[in-house]
């Protein structure tokens, strides 16, 4: 009986030693490489983005030589949370490919940089990534697109940014420029694709293509309602690629979303854009970047206040100040009589009131409208109906045509529903 026992113990601590040794082994493979979530031990319906589907995509990567357009939110979600915040814990998907032996070539960023530390506007200089020793290349400065050099033995682009669903966020423009220089190349892109947390509606005015710029290359409203998988379909669908050309796409889908689905952004995909409620806001008050109008940047409630030192003066004040992000931000160290947005609920259009509200309390002499409000309204008539004394809905009303012709268009490359 002894002797049974003993053995039964040595069986049973060999099996629990090798056990240890396979979960060891596997938690050091998801430490390296990150892991695709497993449905058995996540919430069901939670949102799966298109980099953890690792599975459909590693087979296309092995044996090629890669590279990547990414920036901090290029990232694969564990499915793990935060011991402390109910957060999800990430690894960036460049240290992931090259864990799982992926040969990354290269690394193209935005603007704002691979890690997303670089003020809007200001040029992104190519470099090397000190963790992994890639060479970046800055698509955001004098090179917006990738020259054919630059794409030289390259086989596979994959694109993997966090985009928010306003036409005047460059990502867009990037990816344009991406899809035409791999088409020129004969390349493939692979999107892998995210959630849209602006993507419940389409509101604004359709840019017309005569204010064509890097803040805006296409005519779509300026909330559009699409992932940014589904834009990459539009761009090749509708011939936006310069000569008709036509980017060989894939594109990796997100699991478990609707555009109507609610979706908070675990990371910042921009220094000024700093959590959802500031997300939802930067439609409406990303107007103010084309006026003398301060919206936030150089405090910590960017594009949650807005106010001018010229407005009159009111129970809410802030004084901008450098700082992360915004180096130069408009009214630098003066203090501003303004207003405070973060306690609205959520949008579901563009609010306009507030705009009219700031060109209203402008006084007469003081300039109101920059030279870039054009380019990112995309048209001229906004800036003449604001003076002109257009009420909100008189504005909205000469927007509804086009919104139902973007609609069928959108309609032919939804993934989502």
């Amino acid at each position: 009986m002894i002797r049974l026992l003993l053995k039964n113990t040595y069986f049973f601590s060999v099996l629990i030693f090798l056990l240890g040794m396979i979960s060891c082994k596997s938690q050091i493979k998801e430490k390296e490489a990150g892991s695709n979530l497993n449905e058995s031990q996540i919430e069901q319906n939670e949102i799966i983005v298109g980099a953890n589907n690792i599975e459909s995509y590693l087979p296309l990567l092995k044996g090629k030589k890669i590279a990547v357009v990414a920036n901090q939110t290029s990232v694969i979600f564990k499915d793990k949370r935060s011991k402390t915040k109910d957060q999800r814990l990430f690894n960036h998907l460049v240290d992931s490919l090259i864990a799982l032996k992926i040969n990354v070539q290269k690394v193209f960023s935005p603007e704002h940089g691979f890690r997303g530390k670089a003020d809007a506007g200001e040029i992104v200089v190519d470099g090397k990534d000190t963790k992994t020793g890639l060479p970046i290349v800055s698509l955001y400065g004098k090179n917006k697109k990738p020259s054919q050099e630059q794409l030289k033995d390259i086989d596979i682009v994959v694109f993997d940014i966090q985009d928010v669903g306003v036409r005047f966020y460059t990502y867009l423009s990037t990816l344009h420029y991406v899809m035409e220089a791999c088409a020129e190349a004969e390349i493939p892109v692979i999107v892998l694709d995210r959630p849209n947390p602006n993507g419940h509606y389409i509101d604004g005015p359709t840019l017309e293509i005569e204010h064509k710029s890097f803040l805006g290359m296409h005519p779509v409203p300026l909330v559009y309602g699409m992932t940014i998988g589904e834009y990459a379909q539009m761009i090749n669908g509708e011939n936006w690629l310069k000569d008709n050309l036509k980017c060989e796409l894939t594109v990796m889908p997100i699991q478990n979303y609707s555009h109507d689905s609610s979706y908070s952004l675990s990371i910042r995909p921009s220094p000024n854009l700093p959590n959802d409620k500031a997300i939802n806001l930067y439609p409406s008050l990303g107007f103010f970047e084309g006026t003398t109008i301060n919206a936030g940047r150089g405090t910590e409630m960017q594009f949650q206040v807005y106010g001018a030192p010229f407005f009159p003066k009111s129970d809410f004040t802030y004084t901008p100040k450098s700082n992360f992000g915004s180096k130069y931000p408009k009214h630098k160290e003066k203090l501003v009589n303004g207003v405070d947005l973060s306690g609205k609920e959520t949008l579901s259009d563009i609010n306009l009131e507030w705009f009219i509200d700031a060109y209203n309390k402008t006084p007469k002499d003081q300039e109101f409208f920059g030279a870039t409000f054009t380019v990112h309204a995309g048209t001229k008539k906004l800036q003449k109906q604001i003076e002109n004394g257009f009420t909100q809905e008189q504005i909205k009303q000469t927007w509804q045509k086009d919104l139902e012709i973007f609609k069928k268009i959108r309609e032919k490359y939804l993934i989502y529903k």
